[in-house]
């Protein structure tokens, strides 16, 4: 049974009919180009947009479950965080409990070791990197340990270095029975670890399915409206704009 299935999501100068399918397990990559509609995709999926149409998790309608429920079932990682407090980092990532009503180290521990900040534990948030502070805030949905991850460009900030090992994160993630979708720019990336991929164009399905169904020259090349070369023989892929 799929995680999320989402049937019809339309939302006014947004998206257009958007159908698509979550299975345990799997790692779903939804790109385009700016303003295609990949942050609303998300959002809607998460229940904070109201986008006509439907989203069951499971079998059960995303619209009936409460709030603390939904939160125990989908963790939603928006593009932009900030804090309005001086809060450290550990307490930021004990947030992400907040559905369990409980404090569980070891949920907390594991989710700062996934990403790297376990030194930076009692640091003040507002005083980290850009890129330290996007590792925290997927740390803090990590600790949730949601069945459903969402994740709007995670890798955005990062260095190389982070960039390969939050991939490495939620592509494990994803393979505990778990599902993860995220909204990414790096093609390449999204290439060697994603099984599914969603192209929007102007709100609206371009293209879905495996990479050798979506990742192709012409299907890439029309929806960003540049000329694009793929290589899907190397490892990682090769995907370039000219």
């Amino acid at each position: 049974m799929a995680l999320i299935k989402a049937d019809g999501l339309t939302l006014e100068n947004r998206l257009a009919g958007i159908s698509l399918t979550l299975e345990p397990g799997e790692m779903l990559a939804v790109i385009g180009p700016n303003g295609a509609g990949k942050s609303s995709l998300l959002q809607s999926l998460a229940g904070l947009l109201p986008a006509q149409g439907s989203v069951l998790l499971a079998d059960t309608p995303l619209h009936s479950l409460t709030p603390i429920a939904r939160a125990r079932q989908i963790g939603f990682l928006p593009q932009f965080c900030d804090s309005a407090w001086a809060l450290s980092v550990e307490d930021i990532v004990s947030l992400g409990r907040l559905p369990w009503r409980d404090r569980s180290e070891l949920a907390i521990q594991n989710a700062m070791r996934e990403t790297g900040i376990e030194a930076m534990a009692q640091k003040n948030i507002n005083h980290l990197s850009g890129g330290e502070q996007a590792r925290v805030w997927l740390s803090r949905v990590l600790a949730g340990t949601p069945d459903i991850l969402l994740a709007d460009e995670p890798i955005a900030s990062l260095d190389l270095y982070y960039q390969a090992r939050i991939m490495d994160t939620l592509r494990r993630y994803a393979s505990e029975k778990r599902g993860v979708i995220l909204a990414i720019h790096d093609l390449a990336l999204a290439a060697r670890y994603c099984d599914r991929f969603c192209l929007l164009r102007q709100g609206r399905i371009h293209a879905f399915g495996s990479r050798e169904t979506v990742l192709t020259e012409a299907a890439l090349s029309e929806a960003f409206g540049v000329p694009i070369h793929v290589d899907l023989a190397h490892t990682p892929p090769i995907i370039l704009s000219a």
